[in-house]
């Protein structure tokens, strides 16, 4: 074989999984959109946006399940109306080291969509700002 049919097989293949993606993208958001309640997709990446470290869960609150803190989430969320923002910032120090955070939300709550994401300067920061919510490890 030579590089130029080398080249024009991988461009091939790419280009039939970029097709598979998109054409199941638009699926997997619809199965998601059919959810019963409030819910929502909760990521957390630790380092820059280029980083493969992310973890990920969804969140369900009626009743509360998927995230290892379901309950006390739940409630933090029902108290601000699924306002993340409007969370109030719990009291302590966190050390000045950057350390990069990435968060995002995405879900329906009280039938509005929801769609957040911040970055927060380390995980410090993150859990006084967003509570129990984006605490994803148990």
């Amino acid at each position: 074989m030579t590089i130029s049919t080398t080249a024009k097989a991988v461009r091939g293949g790419l280009l039939a999984a970029a097709v598979l993606l998109a054409g199941a993208a638009p699926a997997h958001a619809t199965a998601r959109d059919h959810l019963p309640g409030n819910w929502l997709y909760l990521t957390v990446t630790k380092g820059d946006a280029r980083s493969s470290d992310t973890r990920g869960t969804l969140l369900l609150c009626d009743p509360p399940q998927g995230h290892a803190h379901a309950a006390e989430a739940c409630a933090e969320l029902a108290a601000v109306d699924g306002d993340i923002d409007a969370l109030p910032p719990r009291s302590g120090f966190c050390p000045m080291i950057y350390a990069p955070v990435t968060v995002h939300a995405r879900g329906e709550w009280s039938g509005r969509k929801v769609d957040y994401g911040q970055t927060y300067s380390n995980a410090c920061v993150l859990a006084a700002r967003t509570g129990s919510v984006f605490a994803l490890d148990g």
